[in-house]
C-alpha cells in the first residue's frame, strides 16, 4: 500500500489528481461532507455557548470505516477545495478519523502537476479561523431555520409542507417580492419618438431620430407639421476616434451571469457543469470572488495570443477585486492551459470551457479602437435638429474573441457605419415618423441578475448563490418560468410626401423568459418575516453578518461572541411572534359580493395554493372554490378576475359524440374527452380554447401515440413494444425494458419479452421512458375541497419539530462529536 493517503471530496477530483502523483500516494474521495448538525434535532446547545453536536452522515459511515483502515499505516494529507467550506470539510475528516492536529493540508487552485507537487511542497496545518467562519455560518443558519419555521407551521397555515425561512434564502424572496410589487404599481407612460429616412441615391440609406421624445400626439404632429416643405442638409460633421477595454476574468457571479445570457444556463446548471471542469483539470477553482490572474497565467495567456493573434493584440492587464472580502481572493476562473481549445467531448462542458477561455484570453488583449462619427442635421423650418450617428471598428483587439453580454433588455443594437457625408449636403426626405413608445417597468430577475443584485448587496458569497435560489425554488417560494406578452395598441404618425397619415399599430409587451416571479405562498411568508423579523431578513443586516463571518475568518471576531450578539435579540423576537395571534389578513383578502347570492367573495391561500371562494363554511349551503390559475397572484386578483375562475370547469363543445370538458389541474390546464386527458399548450387560455383547437390537440396527441406503439400483446394489455426517446424498448408493466442489440423489436414474442422482463431489475432500464399515454392517472385538480382549509389548519398545528426542541435538552448521540472551542 502506499504511504501516502491524500483525501479529497469528489472520486472525479481524486482520479485526475492521483494520475499526477505517482504510485507514492493513494487519492481516495470522502464524497463531500462527511459530518453534519442531526437531521432531526437543533443540534446547538444554546446554553453552553452554541455548542453544536456533529453526527457522521448515516450514507458516510461505510466511507469513513475505509478511510480509517487505509490512513492506520499511511501519512494523511487534507486535499479538500482551498475555501471555507474546504477547510470545514478537512477539519470534519481529522475529526472523524480521529488524525492528529499537525495533519497535513494541502491547497490548490487548479489541479495540474506544477500546482499539486507545490502543494505538496508546502503543506500546513487546518487554519481553525476558516473553520470557524464555516461553522459559525453553519450554526447561524441553523438557529435562524430551527427557531423561525415552527413559528411560521404555527401562524401561517398554508401549503402541503412545512413552511421554511432562512437568513439569505428569505433575502432572495423579499427581493422578487418587491420588484413584484414595484412592477404592479408601475404606471406605463407614453411618448412619441421622432425618426427619419434620407434617400441619399444609389441604393444609401441615412437613418436620423430627433434628440428628444415628445410627451404626447399633439405636440409630435405640430413638429411633423413644421417639417413639411423644410429643407434638411448636414450641419456638422464629427468624427471621434474612441476604445472598448475588455472585461477582467470571471469571478463565480460573473460566471453565472454570462452563462445564463450566453448560453442559457441556469445558476446551479452553471456551477455543476465547471465543478466537473475543475476537477477534471481544465480550469482553476470555480468558487472565487477575485479577478486576479497568477504571473504564471498572465505569461501562458501572454504566449497564447501572440502565437494565434500577433504582438499587437497583446495588453497586459491586472485587475483589482472590487469585493471587500474576497474571502476567496486567489485567482479568477481561467483555463489550466491556454493552449488547450478542446477541453470535453461534452457539449455542455466544451461550451462553458469556451466562455471561461474567450473571458480570460480577451482580458490580457488590446482595446479594441473604434471611430464614432455623428452627423447633426439642420431643418430650415424650426430650430431643432436630427442625429445621425454611426461607428466603425478601426482595430479589433479583444473584440476578435469576446463581447461581454448586459442583462439591460433596452440596450440598442451596435450602430452602424455612416454612408460618406458632407456639410451642407441637402438630404432627401423619404419619410419622418412619429412612433408612439412607452416606458417600461423595472425588469423581473433572472437566476443570473438576482445573483448580481445579491453580490452587490454584498448577501451570501460564491458557494452560496446556487443553493440559495435551488432552496427557494424547491419551497416553491418562486417560479422561474417563461410567459407570453399581452397585445396593445400604438400610434404611427408619418409624413412623406408632404402629406401627414396617422394609423393604429398593435405589439406584444411584457413578454418573460425564463423569469423569477414570486408565489403567493412566496408572498405570505415573506410579509410575514418582514413584519416581525424586519431586522433578520434587512438587507444591510445580512450584508453585515457577511461582514462578521469575514472577520471571523481573519481571526478578528470569536464566533461564539458573533452567534451571542445575533441570537439573544433574535430570541427575543421569536418568542413574541410565538404569543401573537393568527394573522388572517396575511393568508385571505375580501374581493366583494357575489351579486347573485349576496354572499362574500374572497381569495385565500390554503394546502393546495391559492384559490377563490364564494360563501363561508359556516354557511348553509357549502361554499364555493376555484384555484387560481398561472401567474395571479392573492394579492392582486380582482373581482371580476375571480368569477371568471369560477367558469371552469366548462363544456366546449362535442367530439366523437362525447363532451370536451377543460380544465385545470395540478399539471396545467387539461382538456377530458371520453374519460382521457390531454394537456393543452402554454399558448392555449382555457378560458377561450375553442372546440376546433380542443379536437387538433386531440388529433395531434393520439398520431404521437399510434406512432409510439410498436407492438401490442392479447396475453396482456400491460405489455407493449414502444418508441421512447432513445429508441425502441418494451413497457412491461410497471417496467422499462431493454431490447437486446440485433433484435428486431415487431418481432417479439410474448414469451420472449416476459424472459426479458424476468432479466431486468425493478427499476426503469431506460432514462427518459416513459408509459403510454393512457395509462396516464387523471390529472389533479387544484381547487381545494371544501374542508380543505380546516385540514390545511390540522397540518400546521402538528409541525414536526419545534423550538423547544435543542441540543441541550437531549443527550448526543454515540456517533456524536463535539468541536472542542
Amino acid at each position: 500500500m502506499s504511504k501516502n493517503l491524500v483525501i479529497v471530496e469528489s472520486p472525479a477530483k481524486a482520479k485526475t489528481i492521483e494520475s499526477y502523483l505517482g504510485q507514492d500516494f493513494t487519492v481516495k474521495s470522502s464524497f463531500g461532507h462527511v459530518r453534519d448538525l442531526p437531521e432531526h434535532d437543533m443540534g446547538v446547545d444554546v446554553e453552553h455557548e452554541f455548542q453544536p453536536s456533529y453526527e457522521i452522515s448515516s450514507d458516510k459511515m461505510k466511507v469513513i470505516s475505509e478511510l480509517k483502515k487505509l490512513a492506520k499505516d499511511a501519512e494523511v494529507w487534507l486535499a479538500t477545495d482551498d475555501d471555507r467550506e474546504g477547510e470545514a470539510i478537512s477539519w470534519h475528516l481529522k475529526e472523524a478519523l480521529g488524525l492528529p492536529d499537525d495533519t497535513k493540508r494541502i491547497v490548490f487552485r487548479e489541479i495540474t502537476k506544477t500546482a499539486l507537487q507545490n502543494a505538496i511542497s508546502s503543506p500546513r496545518t487546518i487554519d481553525a479561523d476558516l473553520v470557524d467562519a464555516q461553522e459559525a455560518r453553519r450554526i447561524l443558519d441553523r438557529l435562524v431555520g430551527y427557531e423561525l419555521s415552527p413559528v411560521l407551521w404555527k401562524k401561517i397555515r398554508i401549503g402541503k409542507t412545512n413552511l421554511s425561512a432562512g437568513r439569505v434564502q428569505s433575502v432572495a424572496v423579499r427581493i422578487i417580492v418587491e420588484r413584484e410589487r414595484e412592477i404592479d404599481a408601475f404606471k406605463s407612460k407614453s411618448s412619441y419618438k421622432v425618426t427619419a429616412r434620407f434617400d441619399l441615391g444609389n441604393g444609401k440609406v441615412l437613418n436620423a431620430e430627433l434628440a428628444r421624445n415628445f410627451a404626447n400626439e399633439a405636440d409630435a404632429v405640430q413638429f411633423l407639421e413644421k417639417c413639411i416643405g423644410a429643407q434638411f442638409s448636414i450641419k456638422n460633421l464629427e468624427v471621434k476616434p474612441a476604445k472598448k477595454t475588455p472585461a477582467p476574468p470571471f469571478t463565480t457571479s460573473t460566471l453565472q451571469q454570462e452563462a445564463s445570457r450566453k448560453l442559457s444556463f441556469s445558476v446551479a446548471q452553471t456551477m455543476s457543469v465547471a465543478q466537473r471542469l475543475y476537477e477534471a483539470g481544465k480550469i482553476s477553482y470555480m468558487r472565487t470572488d477575485s479577478t486576479n490572474l497568477s504571473e504564471e497565467a498572465l505569461d501562458k495567456a501572454k504566449q497564447q495570443i501572440t502565437k494565434e493573434y500577433g504582438n499587437d493584440y497583446y495588453h497586459k492587464r491586472v485587475f483589482k477585486t472590487k469585493s471587500e472580502s474576497a474571502q476567496e481572493a486567489h485567482e479568477a476562473i481561467r483555463p489550466t492551459d491556454f493552449s488547450t481549445l478542446n477541453a470535453s467531448s461534452d457539449r455542455n462542458e466544451q461550451r462553458l470551457y469556451e466562455l471561461i477561455w474567450k473571458r480570460a484570453i480577451a482580458s490580457q488583449m488590446s482595446d479594441a479602437q473604434l471611430e464614432r462619427t455623428t452627423a447633426t442635421i439642420s431643418i430650415s423650418t424650426t430650430s431643432e435638429e436630427l442625429v445621425a450617428q454611426g461607428e466603425v471598428i478601426k482595430f479589433e483587439g479583444f473584440l476578435k474573441v469576446y463581447m461581454e453580454s448586459s442583462d439591460d433588455e433596452g440596450d440598442e443594437e451596435q450602430k452602424g457605419m455612416l454612408p460618406p457625408l458632407n456639410i451642407n449636403q441637402i438630404l432627401k426626405l423619404s419619410d419622418m415618423k412619429a412612433t408612439e413608445r412607452f416606458t417600461r417597468n423595472p425588469p423581473r430577475y433572472t437566476e443570473a441578475s438576482l445573483v448580481k443584485k445579491l453580490e452587490e448587496m454584498g448577501i451570501g458569497r460564491p458557494s452560496t448563490y446556487a443553493p440559495t435560489i435551488s432552496t427557494i425554488l424547491k419551497r416553491e417560494y418562486i417560479v422561474k418560468e417563461d410567459r407570453q406578452g399581452t397585445e396593445r395598441d400604438f400610434k404611427e404618425i408619418t409624413l412623406a410626401n408632404d402629406e401627414i397619415k396617422s394609423k393604429i399599430n398593435k405589439e406584444i409587451y411584457g413578454s418573460e423568459k425564463a423569469k423569477l416571479f414570486p408565489t403567493s405562498a412566496g408572498m405570505v411568508v415573506n410579509d410575514f418575516l418582514v413584519s416581525h423579523f424586519n431586522n433578520i431578513i434587512d438587507y444591510s443586516f445580512t450584508a453585515s453578518v457577511e461582514k462578521d463571518f469575514d472577520h471571523i475568518a481573519e481571526g478578528q471576531l470569536p464566533w461564539r461572541q458573533m452567534i451571542k450578539d445575533f441570537y439573544t435579540p433574535f430570541q427575543k423576537k421569536v418568542a413574541e411572534a410565538r404569543e401573537e395571534a393568527i394573522d388572517r389578513s396575511l393568508t385571505s383578502r375580501e374581493l366583494g359580493e357575489d351579486p347573485a347570492t349576496g354572499k362574500k367573495v374572497s381569495v385565500r391561500i390554503g394546502k393546495y395554493g391559492p384559490y377563490v371562494q364564494i360563501g363561508d363554511v359556516e354557511d348553509e349551503e357549502k361554499p364555493k372554490f376555484a384555484s387560481l390559475q398561472k401567474g395571479q397572484l392573492m394579492e392582486s386578483i380582482t373581482l371580476e378576475e375571480a368569477f371568471e375562475l369560477f367558469k371552469l370547469p366548462r363544456q366546449v363543445g362535442i367530439f366523437e359524440d362525447k363532451e370536451l370538458i377543460v380544465n385545470i389541474g395540478k399539471f396545467g390546464p387539461y382538456v377530458k374527452h371520453d374519460n382521457k386527458y390531454f394537456s393543452l399548450a402554454r399558448t392555449d387560455d382555457p378560458m377561450a380554447v375553442t372546440e376546433e383547437r380542443l379536437i387538433e390537440i386531440i388529433t395531434e396527441k393520439r398520431q404521437q401515440d399510434s406512432n409510439r406503439t410498436i407492438k401490442e400483446f392479447s396475453e396482456d394489455a400491460e405489455a407493449k413494444v414502444l418508441n421512447g426517446k432513445y429508441g425502441p424498448y418494451i413497457a412491461f408493466g410497471k417496467k422499462n425494458v431493454k431490447i437486446p442489440k440485433g433484435t428486431d423489436p415487431a418481432a417479439l414474442t410474448y414469451e420472449e419479452i416476459v424472459k426479458l422482463a424476468a432479466e431486468t431489475p425493478d427499476k426503469p432500464a431506460r432514462r427518459g421512458a416513459k408509459k403510454p399515454a393512457a395509462k396516464t392517472p387523471e390529472p389533479k385538480v387544484t381547487a381545494p375541497k371544501p374542508d380543505a382549509p380546516k385540514a390545511a389548519v390540522k397540518k400546521a398545528a402538528a409541525p414536526k419539530a419545534t423550538a423547544a426542541k435543542t441540543a441541550a435538552a437531549k443527550k448526543p448521540a454515540a456517533k456524536k462529536a463535539t468541536k472542542k472551542s
